[in-house]
């Protein structure tokens, strides 16, 4: 017979698993644990890490847009989802200047959504050097 269907009989009558065996599984079942666990631990905050990524690439894409068509940046992320042409933006020291509505061509982003990470607002800069940045105010992640 093979170990691992092998049953053996007590002198009573009954079958059984001898202890060995009993602990084979255990050890095994232990192993295959110890390799499948690390793999999930971890994966809520990669998912929230890709969604940071690709949240930040939808921002900067649009900005870009925004910045061609109108010659200008966004005052604000929420300039990006509008329905209508913003009156001002904001040229590359940070000065409102006005756009002209038939240079936008707009809506740039469906929505403005939030940090993943964090669950706030993302950091838009207008003020120079940085105008038109955006990044996450989460901590570890501004500077991604």
């Amino acid at each position: 017979m093979q170990w691992a269907t092998r049953i053996i009989r007590r002198g009573d009558g009954r079958r059984g698993f001898t202890l060995v065996e009993l602990l084979v599984v255990i050890v095994v079942l232990a192993v295959l644990a110890a390799i499948v666990l690390p793999r999930f631990i971890g994966a809520g905050q990669r998912s929230k890490e890709a969604a940071l990524k690709s949240d930040l690439k939808l921002f900067r894409n649009a900005i870009s847009m925004f910045q061609t068509d109108t010659g200008y940046y966004p005052k604000t992320l929420a300039d990006l989802a509008v329905t209508a042409a913003p009156a001002k933006g904001l040229d590359s020291a940070g000065t409102e200047q006005a756009i002209i509505a038939a240079d936008w061509h707009g809506p740039y982003i469906q929505d403005v959504p939030t940090d993943p990470i964090n669950s706030a607002a993302f950091d838009y800069k207008v003020a120079s050097p940085d105008v038109g940045k955006v990044a996450s105010t989460a901590t570890g992640y501004t500077t991604w």
